[in-house]
């Protein structure tokens, strides 16, 4: 019998702890060239201490790291680049003030008599967009990009490394579907030239289409190590939770308005133009069409973190814009962003520190802070949201999952009237996800506004009442609960005939 490929990249029985708590016991994975692995599990289930292992950002307590078989004592992370092995993290890298190209090289700049080469570097940026589809001038600043075209500068820069094995942690939850299309092209010509590939995703139909071998992490232990084939999605599910998966959305139930808290005519932010908009008081709005369309500016004008216009407003009885966000934090309006760790959390400062950020926002000048207050308030949200650990912990301690608890349980001690969440469930993994979509509908049959902006179809179509469908910077549907389908919503997105009838 012929034996497979030796790994290119192996953890050998790790494990884990930091200050005395363990999180990966005894975990091995083994990454073969040309085949796309996934990591799956919960968060706070090991998977980026175990990525952190793999590419040397970390050291394993007990147990191996092996590169071509080879065992490395203590590999570092410029060891870990010069055996060829490159991270996308879900968390970007990106410097904001530099260029697409200087992003791309950063660390790695093709050098001249002792000075960057620019030109080279400018040749060889420019191969690495071309592979994910990044059109964008080279000297355009990353900061000026979306969100989904800094992940694809991001990916472009390990690729510019020309990597052997090629670590994905989350690649396309800010990506939209041509972006992930490209991707998925791109991963495919990789597996075929040989790449080792370690895919990470809570999509489990893109593991399903993309992986041929998954390693499972529960708890920091390895629940699951084996050939995709023969395994559905319900499957994975049940490995990462322990048990069978219920129904991952609350059941709808109609939810007449209370009566509308915000609503807008003519109104232009950014890329929108001439939203017609209403609010209702009890309803989840949705948001919903491809990455890119102004869906973001539509929230960011509502809340007045974008300059806005509109021909009338009003909020909550009171006429006009909010025109800045402490006016509109006064008027009731509440903002959760998608990227919770840059603008959302402040993550070196405690779990408690961050859910009374809006209280100290609102702290008058010279007023002694009620300490005792603050705790037993940190305490009833951490109870109600399920925020697992120590709230005097910093922020950045709590898995992905919990940290998007707390950025939204923060606003709650102020009772906002209408909630504005960006893509609330990115990254995020299943189990969280549902708690969240429990708490979405909860908050509104408590008499709430919640607007929902998804790039996850399936969350539009079963937690809304009326999804607002946005193409090219305008609404161009508005799906009622009776009409609202995936389908309904993808028609209506890319501007076919079917989204007319929708509309």
């Amino acid at each position: 019998m012929l034996a497979g490929p030796a790994p290119l990249l192996a953890a050998r029985g790790v494990s884990k702890s930091f200050f005395g708590n363990p999180v990966l016991r005894d975990v091995s994975i083994s990454l073969l060239p040309g085949r796309v692995h996934a990591l799956l599990g919960e968060n706070g289930a090991g998977k980026s201490t175990l990525i952190n292992l793999l590419s040397g950002a970390l050291s394993p307590d007990s147990g191996a790291i092996e590169v071509d078989g080879r065992q490395v004592p203590r590999m570092t992370p410029p060891e870990a680049r010069q055996a060829g092995i490159a991270v996308v993290q879900q968390e970007l890298s990106l410097t904001a003030s530099l260029s697409i190209a200087e992003n791309i090289g950063l660390g790695a700049y093709p050098r001249r008599f002792g000075l960057v080469d620019y030109k080279e570097l400018a040749a060889r940026a420019a191969a690495a967009c071309k592979l994910v589809g990044l059109d964008e001038p080279l000297s355009t600043p990353v900061g000026e990009l979306s969100l989904g075209r800094r992940q694809m500068v991001e990916i472009a820069k390990a690729l510019y490394r020309r990597p052997r094995a090629l670590i994905l942690d989350e690649p396309t939850s800010s990506l939209s579907a041509t972006e992930t299309s490209i991707l998925t092209a791109l991963l495919e010509r990789l597996r075929r030239e040989g790449v080792a590939i370690l895919y990470i995703s809570h999509r489990l139909n893109e593991v399903m289409a993309l992986c041929q071998h998954v390693t499972v992490l529960k708890d920091g232990t390895c629940t699951a190590d084996r050939p995709l084939e023969g395994t559905d999605a319900a499957g994975l599910v049940r490995l990462m939770v322990g048990r069978d998966p219920g129904d991952l959305f609350p059941k709808w139930t109609p939810a007449p308005s209370a009566g509308t808290v915000m609503s807008v005519r003519g109104l232009s932010s950014g890329m929108m133009r001439d939203v017609d908009l209403d609010i209702s008081a009890g309803q989840v709005l949705g948001i919903g069409g491809l990455v890119g369309q102004g869906q973001e500016d539509l929230l960011l004008g509502l809340y007045g973190a974008l300059p806005a216009k509109a021909a009338t407003a009003s909020v909550g009885g009171t006429t006009g814009l909010p025109g800045g966000v402490p006016k509109a934090n006064r008027l009731g309006l509440a903002y959760v962003p998608a990227d919770r760790k840059r603008e959302g959390l402040h993550l070196i400062h405690p779990i408690l520190t961050n859910l009374m950020l809006p209280a100290f926002a609102r702290l008058p000048a010279l007023k002694l802070r009620n300490r005792a207050g603050e705790k037993a308030t940190g305490q009833s949200l951490a109870a109600r949201f399920a925020i697992k650990g120590d709230l005097g912990r910093p922020a950045q301690a709590l898995s992905g999952g919990n940290q998007q608890k707390v950025a939204l349980a923060k606003w709650m001690p102020h009772e906002p009237t209408v909630l504005l969440l960006n893509d609330p469930t990115r990254g995020v993994d299943v189990e969280t996800k549902r708690e969240i979509y429990i708490m979405l509908r909860q908050l509104a049959a408590s008499g709430k506004a919640v607007v929902l902006m998804s790039s996850d179809t399936p969350e539009l179509v079963h937690l809304c009442d009326r999804v607002a469908v946005v193409r090219e910077g305008r609404i161009a549907a508005m799906l009622e609960r009776e009409a609202l389908s995936e389908e309904a919503i993808v028609a209506a997105a890319v501007g076919s005939d079917r989204s007319k009838v929708a509309a």
